[in-house]
C-alpha cells in the first residue's frame, strides 16, 4: 500500500496524472472491461445537505461506471473526505468557494478526489484509528479501503486529496 502524506507529489486529477500505483500487473478481463472516462466533478455546499449530496452522487456514478461492487468502500471513502473538508477545512476559509468532488475511472483504478480551499495538509491523527473515539479516524477509514491516498496544493490555493481504489471485483 502506498501512503502519501507530504506536498510534492506528483499532481493527480484535475491536474495531471495519477502517481504510480506501487505494483502493476496485466489486466484481467474484468479489469479490461472497464475503461478510462472522462472525469465527473461535483461542487457540494459545507454542511450535512452536502455530504448526504456526495453520498447519493457517489454512488450514482459507481452505478453508471457499473462499479457497484465498490460502490460502498468507495461512498465511504468519498464521504471521509467530504467530511473532513466540510468540517475543518472549508470554515478556515470564509467567503471561499465550496469543496469539489472529483471522480475518474481508468481501467484498473477508481480516482476519488476531494478540493478544497485551505492549504494546510490534512492530519492523519496518530492512534485514531484504533479505538471508539467519535472523531479523528476518517483518514484512517481511507488508508484502509484505499490502495494509496494523499493530497496536492491546488494553485492558486487550497489543496485536493485524493484516493485510489481498485476497480477489479472482490475475490
Amino acid at each position: 500500500m502506498v501512503r502519501v502524506g507530504d506536498p510534492g507529489t506528483t499532481p493527480v486529477f484535475p491536474y495531471g496524472p495519477l502517481p504510480a500505483a506501487p505494483h502493476e500487473e496485466p489486466h484481467s478481463a474484468a479489469e479490461a472491461a472497464h475503461t478510462a472516462s472522462d472525469p465527473v466533478v461535483l461542487r457540494i455546499a459545507r454542511g450535512p445537505e452536502g455530504l448526504a449530496r456526495a453520498r447519493s452522487f457517489t454512488r450514482d456514478t459507481l452505478r453508471d461506471w457499473s462499479l457497484g461492487h465498490r460502490c460502498d468502500d468507495a461512498t465511504l471513502v468519498m464521504t471521509e473526505l467530504a467530511a473532513n473538508a466540510v468540517t475543518h477545512a472549508a470554515p478556515r476559509c470564509a467567503g471561499a468557494p465550496d469543496v469539489r468532488l472529483g471522480f475518474r475511472l481508468e481501467p484498473a483504478h477508481l480516482l476519488l478526489t476531494v478540493s478544497d480551499p485551505d492549504d494546510r495538509a490534512p492530519v492523519l491523527a496518530p492512534g485514531a484509528g484504533s479505538g471508539l473515539e467519535e472523531h479523528g479516524r476518517g483518514l484512517h477509514i481511507v488508508d484502509a479501503l484505499s490502495e494509496a491516498w494523499g493530497w496536492t496544493p491546488t494553485p492558486p490555493a487550497g489543496k485536493t486529496v485524493w484516493a485510489r481504489l481498485s476497480t477489479s471485483p472482490p475475490t
